[in-house]
């Protein structure tokens, strides 16, 4: 198998993971914003603002993530659907959830569990909060990577970074 048929079978799926990561990373966040809205219970402001910008983020992830599937499928040859567009969109998202993930984690003190209900007012949540937002940033790296691959393929084949993911 060529690399082409990983990524046309591949792209769907990985991009998929993302979209539902991100929609479970969306609900949770949402849910804890409202929570500290309604009722000021947050541990801190850091706790707070984070969460605000992991539901930014995930917002952010399900709605370009969406898009460009639809480029992938029905606009290949376009411009939104070369290597440097997904490239520029991939390294943007990195950037937005490795500094999500890294934030929350670093607003709970690098770890939480449920035995620290003194310390948070919604343990359980935050700790998915943190999960999700990991497991979102690996997938989001792995796309990265794959897209870089695709891009140094693609120069070699003469097409340069405006080429199409799948040749």
């Amino acid at each position: 198998m060529d690399f082409d048929t990983h990524m046309r079978t591949g792209y769907p799926i990985v991009f998929s993971l993302i979209v539902f990561c991100s929609i479970i990373e969306l609900s949770i966040s949402a849910w804890l914003t409202s929570r500290f809205t309604a009722y000021h219970n947050y541990f801190s402001l850091a706790e707070r603002d984070r969460t605000r910008f992991l539901l930014f983020t995930s917002t952010w992830t399900i709605v370009f993530s969406g898009l460009y599937m639809f480029f992938f499928f029905y606009l290949p040859g376009s411009v939104l659907g070369s290597v440097a567009s997904h490239f520029f969109f991939l390294f943007l998202t990195w950037a937005f959830w490795t500094a999500g993930a890294t934030s929350i984690t670093f607003a709970l003190s690098g770890e939480l569990n449920s035995n620290t209900k003194s310390m948070f007012a919604y343990p359980v949540q935050l700790n998915a909060l943190q999960g999700f937002a990991w497991v979102t940033e690996a997938l989001v790296t792995f796309a990265l990577l794959a897209v870089v691959i695709r891009g140094i393929l693609a120069i070699r084949r003469g097409d340069g970074m405006r080429g199409q993911l799948i040749a």
